[in-house]
């Protein structure tokens, strides 16, 4: 088993990587201390049919008390409302300050049941089982919850790090194809900023699929995309420094993506590897990034099957308002990532609309 460390702000938490890890989550629990407990398992219609009721039998049998709530798939249900329902089952099911949450299931579920855990009974104790490949490298890391307003997405969060993340490779066995590359879009993102080395292994791999993949093939390739973010979010965990928004290359353009499509027909990992498409344009500008490096990473993006262009149905000019409601506008200016090369990243605050406009309508 692969065991990472993070140090966040207040505490410190481990990543644990390896197979048959859920079918062990109560001894887990256990020799992490979190004592036996009433618990809430949030979970997803689509993951809670295959995982949560085993889950929920095996901490049961380490007298642990689940309370599964399950709630629908998909981006519409990161809100404010759903985030209310949750906290009534959990009062209703007598779970208290003592207790902690469980998120099982894919980045929604462990956005939502983050921001739960940060405002249940003022902060209570979380766990990440991620379940999809793109939780495992990103989402479930840094501790940063939240739901989408009507204006925009994750506009409405907290920061609250996991007690503990436990990423069972074996649940990626039932991912399709298609979820599979979502994950891969944030991987080439953290090779593209961050380790040129993980770049080339991506490129020289015979086959983008997870069955060209040993188990200790993958829980490496996790291991490294973890350690990339963790290094990234310790030095600036709330983001207020510019580190942490490095991790943020291609997602200023790729959130807008999301908007512009109501959160319906392109996913959180599609519409990142849009972004980055256009973040590479703009970088050609603004930090001379090379055309050739340019054409690698629109090449791996393609070769994990991510698209690159834009549907010719989704307005360009709806992108490019939904961008006026990120929320990494500063004061009305952009704080944009830019890449000089692949593994190199910066912050950028001469990035305009004029800038970002043309690489947008050129996707």
């Amino acid at each position: 088993m692969t065991s990472i460390e993070i140090q966040s702000a207040k505490h410190r938490y481990r990543v644990l990587i390896a197979s048959d890890l859920l079918v062990r989550a109560g001894e887990i629990f256990r020799a992490e201390q979190l004592p036996p407990e009433r618990c809430a398992i949030i979970s997803d219609t689509n993951v809670g049919p295959l995982f949560a009721g085993g889950l929920a039998k095996n901490l049961r049998s380490a007298d642990y008390e689940p309370k599964l709530i399950t709630i629908p798939g998909g981006e519409e249900s990161k809100t404010l409302e759903q985030a209310s329902e949750i906290c009534e089952q959990m009062l209703g099911a007598g779970l208290g300050r003592q207790s902690f949450v469980v998120g099982l299931g894919g980045g929604v579920v462990g956005d939502l049941s983050g921001f739960v855990a940060a405002i249940f009974a003022r902060g209570i104790r979380h766990v990440q089982i991620p379940t999809t490949l793109l939780a495992m490298v990103d989402s479930s890391i840094g501790g940063k919850t939240g739901v989408n307003a009507r204006a925009g997405k994750n506009l409405i969060g907290a920061f609250h790090p996991p007690r503990l993340v436990i990423d069972d490779v074996d649940v990626l066995k039932t991912l399709p194809q298609r979820e599979i590359n979502q994950g891969f879009a944030e991987i080439i993102k953290h090779a593209t900023i961050a380790d040129p080395k993980m770049f080339c292994d991506l490129e020289e791999l015979a086959s983008p699929k997870l069955d060209g993949f040993k188990p200790s093939s993958l829980e490496e390739l996790i291991r490294r995309n973890v350690e990339i973010k963790s290094r990234i979010v310790e030095k600036d965990e709330h983001e207020r420094q510019g580190e942490r928004a490095l991790l943020n290359f291609g997602h200023t353009v790729g959130h807008a993506i999301e908007r512009a499509a109501d959160y319906r027909g392109i996913a959180h990992g599609e519409a990142v590897s849009l972004g980055i498409v256009a973040a590479c344009e703009i970088s050609m500008k603004k930090a001379d990034l090379p055309k050739q490096e340019r054409k690698r990473i629109v090449d791996l993006l393609r070769k994990f099957g991510l698209p690159t262009q834009l549907p010719k149905d989704l307005s360009r000019e709806k992108i490019v308002e939904a961008l006026k409601f990120d929320k990494k506008f500063m004061r009305g200016q952009i704080r944009f990532v830019v890449i000089p090369k692949i593994g190199s990243a910066q912050l950028s605050e001469d990035v305009t609309m004029d800038d970002i406009q043309p690489a947008v309508e050129k996707l």
